[in-house]
């Protein structure tokens, strides 16, 4: 890893698959190197993946496979601009539907636990609007979402 700043994520053993998920599912996305346990160690033995090396959407990671000890939270989440409701749905359907769960405003998690914002532009813009009135609509629109739809998020910011 060239990196001298990389994410480490914690899995019970899952690193790899979650690994290859995103590097399927996200664009800029890619597996690298897979080291395996020198030793037996709390969470496995010699020869199990210890590490993953991966990138998502060109950010440097490393899935840890640390064991059960440790569980993901909404204290950490990647957020993904979308461009558009395809995309938008591409990336939450992938999510969710690969053993995932929807929450509320964007937010969604992975099958290992990980939290996505799945966040269009249109939304963002929305919110940053100087017509406050404008960005207040948007606002109470996204409150009542799981997934993000653009044309409700656009017609609230229209009035």
């Amino acid at each position: 890893m060239v990196s001298k700043n990389t994410i480490c994520l914690w899995y019970d053993g899952t690193a790899a698959d979650a690994a290859k998920f995103y590097a399927k599912t996200f664009p800029d996305s890619a597996v690298g190197a897979i080291v395996r346990a020198p030793g037996d160690y709390p969470a496995g033995k010699e020869g199990d993946v210890l590490v993953v090396e991966f990138t998502v959407l060109g950010i440097p990671c490393m899935g840890l496979n640390g064991g059960p000890g440790i569980k993901h939270n909404e204290a950490f989440s990647f957020q993904v601009a979308t461009d558009d409701q395809a995309e938008t749905d591409r990336l939450w359907n992938a999510i969710v539907g690969n053993g995932g769960q929807e929450s509320e405003c964007g937010w969604c998690k992975d099958k290992w636990g990980v939290s996505w914002q799945i966040t269009p532009r249109a939304l963002t813009d929305a919110l940053a609007d100087p017509d406050r009135a404008a960005a207040k609509r948007a606002f109470d629109a996204m409150m009542q979402m799981s997934k993000i739809d653009i044309a409700a998020i656009e017609a609230a910011r229209r009035g």
